[in-house]
C-alpha cells in the first residue's frame, strides 16, 4: 500500500499476515482489540492520494496527468490512458500501483515525442477524470513519490469509544509495528510457498520472480520484527542496534547508547531496524544480533536465506516502527469512524488498522489491502500501503 501505492488481500487485519501457518502471524503490539469494523463499503470509504515527490518541469515530452480513478486499478487506467493516447502501454509511466475497490488519486505520466496530445475530456468518465496535467522531461518512474495520504472510513464500529480514542491516541505517541502486509505475501501465504519451490528448482516465469523474492525477503523481516513485538522492544533500542534514519535508507551503528541517540529516537528521528535479507553479515552485535540470529533459525526460515542469498540480493535494512503522519480521526456517527493519516513508501495502511482490530474488507479481500508487485529488494515496485 510504494513505493507507493495502495494494495489487498485477507480476512481480518488483526490476524496473521498470510495463512502460511504460525510462522507467518504477525502479533500486535498495542494490545487486544479494541473495534471490529468494516472496511470498503463503498469504493469512497478507502481515499489514497500519491503524495507528490517533485513538480512538473513544464517542459518535455512526457504529458504527466494527475488522475481519480474510481472502481478502477492502475494497470487498467494506463491501458485506457495508452488506448486516448495512441501509444504503446510502454509509454506509460506510474509511481505505484492503486486498487481497484476505492477512490484514488496519482500521477500517470504518457509519452508523446513531437506529438500533440488529445483533449483530455475525450478520456474521462466511467470512473475516471483528470484532475490537472502539465508537461514534463522525463518518464514518471516506480517509486517517485514522496508517500501516500489515506482517507479511511470504517462503519459498523463495534467497540467501547473511550478505548478506541486511547488506543489511537497510544498509536500518534509511539506508531506501529513496521510490519509489510499480507498483500506481499498473495492469498494464503501462497507468494512464500511458491518462493520456497523457486528456490529448490521449481521454474517461474521470469515476471514473477522479482515478486517471489520480495516475498520471501519480506516474510523473513516480518519474522524478525514479530519476535521483537513478542519482547517489547519493535519500538526500543537492543544492545547492538543498528539504527535507521528516518525518511531514507541510511543505516549506522551499532554504537554506545548515549543522550544524544536517546534524544534522536525519542524524536523519531531514527528507528531500531531488522534485516532485508541477502549475501553478507548482518549489521547488528550483542542482543540485537542474537535476536534476529534466533529468530531466522529454522529451516523454514534457512532455506528462505539461501535462496536470497543464491539470488545475489545483499544485506540491507528496513525500519522496525512507522509512526503515522498526522493521524487524526473523526466519529461521523455512532457506530462510524473516520481516519486520516499519510504514510512514508514502501508501508501499509493494515499495519496501522491491525493495531485497532479486526476491519472487514467488504470489497472481498481483507481489510483493505490493495493488490501489489514489489521489486526484489522488499520495496514495493507498485503499490505498498
Amino acid at each position: 500500500m510504494s513505493d507507493a501505492g495502495a494494495d489487498a488481500a485477507a480476512a481480518d487485519a488483526a490476524a496473521p499476515a498470510s495463512g502460511s501457518g504460525d510462522r507467518m502471524v504477525t502479533p500486535a503490539a498495542h494490545g487486544a482489540a479494541v473495534l471490529e469494523a468494516s472496511l470498503r463499503t463503498q469504493p469512497e470509504d478507502f481515499l489514497v492520494e500519491e503524495l507528490d515527490a517533485f513538480t512538473a518541469t513544464g517542459v518535455g515530452e512526457h504529458l504527466l496527468l494527475r488522475i481519480e480513478k474510481r472502481g478502477m486499478n492502475t494497470a487498467f487506467a494506463a491501458r485506457r490512458i495508452a488506448e486516448w493516447a495512441g501509444v504503446d502501454e510502454r509509454a506509460i509511466g506510474y509511481a505505484g500501483m492503486k486498487d481497484r475497490h476505492a477512490v484514488t488519486r496519482q500521477r500517470i505520466s504518457v509519452h508523446l515525442p513531437k506529438r500533440q496530445a488529445p483533449p483530455v475530456e475525450a478520456m474521462e468518465g466511467d470512473g475516471l477524470r483528470v484532475l490537472e496535467h502539465g508537461w514534463h522531461a522525463k518518464k514518471l518512474p516506480r517509486g517517485a513519490l514522496a508517500g501516500n495520504a489515506f482517507v479511511l472510513a470504517l462503519r459498523d464500529v463495534v467497540g467501547d469509544r473511550e478505548a478506541i480514542d486511547a488506543r489511537l491516541q497510544a498509536i500518534v505517541a509511539r506508531g506501529v509495528p513496521n510490519y509489510f502486509g499480507g498483500q506481499r505475501f498473495g492469498h494464503g501465504g501462497d507468494n512464500v510457498d511458491r518462493a520456497q519451490r523457486m528456490f529448490v528448482g521449481a521454474r517461474v516465469r521470469r515476471d514473477e520472480r522479482a515478486l517471489l523474492l520480495s516475498a520471501a525477503r519480506s516474510a523473513l523481516f516480518n519474522q524478525v520484527l514479530a519476535a521483537r513485538v513478542t519482547e517489547g522492544s519493535w519500538d526500543q533500542p537492543l544492545a547492538g542496534e543498528a539504527w535507521m534514519l528516518d525518511g531514507s535508507r541510511s543505516v549506522f551503528g551499532p554504537e554506545p547508547w548515549s543522550d544524544a541517540l536517546a534524544a534522536r529516537h525519542a524524536l523519531f528521528d531514527i528507528h531500531p531496524s531488522a534485516p532485508l535479507w541477502g549475501r553478507g553479515a548482518l549489521r547488528t552485535a550483542g542482543d540485537a544480533l542474537a535476536l534476529e540470529t534466533d529468530a531466522l533459525a529454522s529451516h523454514w526460515c534457512a532455506t528462505l536465506r539461501a535462496g536470497l542469498e543464491q539470488a545475489g540480493l545483499k544485506q540491507e535494512r528496513r525500519a522496525t516502527r512507522l509512526r503515522p503522519g498526522d493521524l487524526g480521526w473523526d466519529w461521523t456517527g455512532d457506530d462510524a469512524l473516520t481516519l486520516r493519516f499519510w504514510l512514508p513508501p514502501g508501508t501499509y495502511a493494515t499495519s496501522v488498522l491491525a493495531e485497532l482490530g479486526p476491519c472487514h474488507d467488504r470489497a472481498g479481500r481483507g481489510p483493505g489491502r490493495p493488490s501489489e508487485t514489489a521489486d526484489m529488494h522488499g520495496r514495493p515496485g507498485a503499490g505498498g500501503v
